[in-house]
């Protein structure tokens, strides 16, 4: 089966101490966001976990603890954008992430890692030729360390609208000027675009608009097929497979404005102010009224068919 870590928060980057002790003790136990007394346990073993899944805008607090992670399959994203202080109040710097990106790429293989350059957004700063500025820059630091840039404009969600209410959406005639451009800059540096959720009107111009997170780019990673049951995706425009994730909402101190996992930042710090290091849980521990299942788990992987990579 699969595990994911990056839908609600970003576990890498606040919360590696946390993995690492789950990892240690062959469990983590997850709230139900719509029901907080319904709470699924699932065994972190790799005999029965055979990719976790990881998406974050800081991999540098898990490299201490990568040891832990040797015997899993492994599929990261590494979101850089060229976004400031105004925008990703709490992300490092853009520098060093492009050195903690490569230095990730060569732990875990370039199949196994992607670049995410999303949202795009457009503003009188962040304007249609600033972003292909930035993206060629970054697309030529990440050359030979990565196949896949993931990129999607902006959703404007209401959570988004509360904490931003400045954005805009990104005309279709922008969207096309900078789709093609930056598939074209993307393929000079050894990499396939991807777009997140964004239908097909880049795919006339060579970008994979399939998905940006399928069972065959986790089977890429971990160089196995794998019987992995029917799902569908998280959104109707949505082809990943996204499933079993162990974050929690509401939790990502990056605070960045475009963000739809998070609510008003003062709730984000009184949530993760609750958080313990020690407890299966991300956020507070067990409590009265806790209806725990233990979630069937099994390998996917399929012993019997090769895999051309």
């Amino acid at each position: 089966m699969i595990i994911n870590t990056g839908q609600r928060t970003d576990i890498p980057a606040f919360y590696s101490e946390w993995f690492a002790n789950r990892l240690k003790e062959g469990f983590v136990c997850v709230r139900n966001p719509f029901d907080h007394s319904q709470v699924s346990r699932y065994r972190l073993d790799p005999s029965v976990v055979d990719v976790i899944g990881f998406c974050t805008k800081n991999p540098a607090p898990m490299f201490q603890y990568m040891d832990l992670l040797a015997g899993y399959g492994q599929y990261w994203f590494v979101t850089i954008t060229p976004y400031g202080r105004d925008i990703e109040p709490n992300v490092p710097d853009k520098h060093r992430l492009l050195d903690d990106f490569r230095k990730l790429s060569g732990i875990v293989g370039i199949d196994s890692i992607g670049w995410r350059y999303d949202p795009i957004l457009i503003s009188d700063k962040y304007t249609v030729e600033y972003h292909l500025r930035a993206f060629g820059k970054i697309a030529e630091a990440l050359d030979g360390y990565t196949k896949t840039a993931v990129i999607s404009f902006i959703d404007l969600y209401p959570k988004v609208r509360r904490n931003f209410p400045e954005a805009r959406e990104v005309t279709k005639s922008d969207r096309i000027v900078l789709g093609r451009k930056m598939i074209e800059v993307a393929a000079s540096c050894g990499m396939t675009v991807k777009p997140c959720a964004e239908g097909d009107e880049l795919a006339q111009f060579g970008a994979d608009c399939s998905g940006c997170m399928r069972i065959r780019d986790y089977e890429l990673a971990i160089g196995k097929r794998l019987n992995a049951p029917n799902k569908k995706g998280a959104r109707a425009e949505c082809a990943c497979y996204l499933s079993c994730d162990i974050g929690a909402y509401n939790t990502c101190r990056h605070l960045c404005r475009y963000c739809y996992a998070n609510a008003e930042p003062d709730e984000v710090l009184a949530r993760s102010a609750l958080h313990d290091p020690a407890s299966p849980f991300l956020i507070g521990n067990y409590m009265d009224g806790d209806r725990i299942h233990d979630v069937p788990q099994e390998s996917w992987i399929d012993e019997q068919l090769s895999f051309d990579i």
